[in-house]
């Protein structure tokens, strides 16, 4: 996610920004809109309750200790809250990215979807442990998920006729600014958490190396 936004996305924005309005004006749009994106998602996490944010880490085993207890099922109904909030503009940002860029719209899907891994884990072990169920937590974790299709729908309902240039640029410097800040304020701490060593580095080289070949192998 770092990669592609620091490589792909933020460039792609600049060179619209840049093309549309001049290179003054372009690349301050560009800058503004990248921390836009960062401003959004802080705020966004800001006004979630801690119980209830996908960023922060909880560990399976501390879930663990009090099984059927009401409070798991609270932070996960919270959190499935948290992540619908979190996905809808993903959507909509993998839309407008395949739209112009279908190469660069699957490797924002990629990345968005592995970054969906362990916010989909975040809804389901708490639900699971609070009521046993396993259709539960899968329904509500599923549920949680769907915004980021709504997200797209409405970007081709709603947005799709205002859709330029400048448009596009301000959209693709605030989700680079986005990714950025899951990243780094969720992805690597959680990493780091559970590392003993330097892996989640090498994970982190790992993923920027695969993401490099996939958007290569698209050119």
């Amino acid at each position: 996610m770092i990669y592609v936004s620091m490589i792909e996305i933020f460039f792609k924005a600049q060179e619209s920004l840049v093309a549309a309005m001049g290179e003054v004006q372009g690349n301050w749009l560009t800058v503004a809109g990248f921390f836009g994106g960062i401003l959004l998602i802080a705020l966004i996490d800001h006004s979630i309750p801690k119980q209830g944010n996908p960023h922060e880490l909880k560990k399976v085993e501390d879930m663990n200790k009090e099984p059927k207890d009401p409070a798991l099922l609270k932070m996960g109904t919270f959190t499935a809250i948290a992540i619908a909030i979190h996905n809808f503009p993903e959507g909509i940002a993998t839309f407008t990215s395949a739209l112009q860029d279908p190469a660069l719209g699957l490797a924002i899907a990629v990345a968005i979807a592995i970054h969906n891994i362990p916010e989909g884990i975040a809804v389901s072990v708490p639900v699971y442990y609070a009521t046993g169920s396993r259709k539960k937590a899968f329904k509500l974790s599923f549920l949680s998920g769907l915004s980021e299709p709504i997200g797209a729908l409405v970007a081709f309902l709603i947005l799709m006729p205002y859709l330029n240039d400048i448009m596009f640029g301000i959209i693709f410097a605030g989700v680079a600014g986005i990714m950025v800040f899951i990243s780094l304020d969720e992805l690597l701490p959680a990493a780091k958490k559970y590392d003993e060593t330097h892996v989640s580095i090498y994970g982190v080289i790992s993923g920027m190396a695969i993401m490099a070949l996939s958007i290569l192998l698209f050119i």
